[in-house]
């Protein structure tokens, strides 16, 4: 779903649409600029980073919008490996362990993912509207 606001330049899409506990891609608007995200839904939390792996720069997905996790649950890059923890996005193994996926804004607002726009600086966690 686009943005509510003209005015901001925000993406939006459902939560229900995500799975518990999976990851996705999406393209949103960044800086002006339409950028992959990854979104990881935990129960109504979502977290989202920029789709590079800070190793090589090359996208984290094997295919479009398709993942690897690891067995102990972290987000592997298909490309070199790394596996990035899904709660803060730091490397916890492989070629870039201790850096991390840029965080990207994102909150849960009457059951809509926002993901950039004017809502602050970036992060990863979310703050759910109560």
């Amino acid at each position: 779903m686009s943005s509510l606001n003209p005015r901001d330049d925000a993406t939006r899409i459902a939560l229900d649409s995500i799975d518990d506990g999976s990851c996705i891609e999406v393209e949103a608007m960044l800086d002006g600029e339409a950028e992959s995200v990854v979104l990881h839904r935990d129960g109504d939390a979502v977290r989202a980073w920029r789709n590079l792996c800070p190793h090589a720069g090359r996208r984290l997905d094997w295919a479009p919008g398709r993942f690897l996790r690891s067995k102990t649950g972290e987000l592997v890059c298909a490309a070199h490996g790394a596996s990035f923890s899904l709660h803060d996005g730091e490397c916890v193994a492989g070629p870039c362990r201790g850096e991390s996926l840029r965080a990207v804004t994102v909150q849960v607002v009457d059951g809509a993912i926002v993901i950039g726009g004017s809502t602050g600086r970036p992060e990863a966690a979310v703050r759910t509207a109560d």
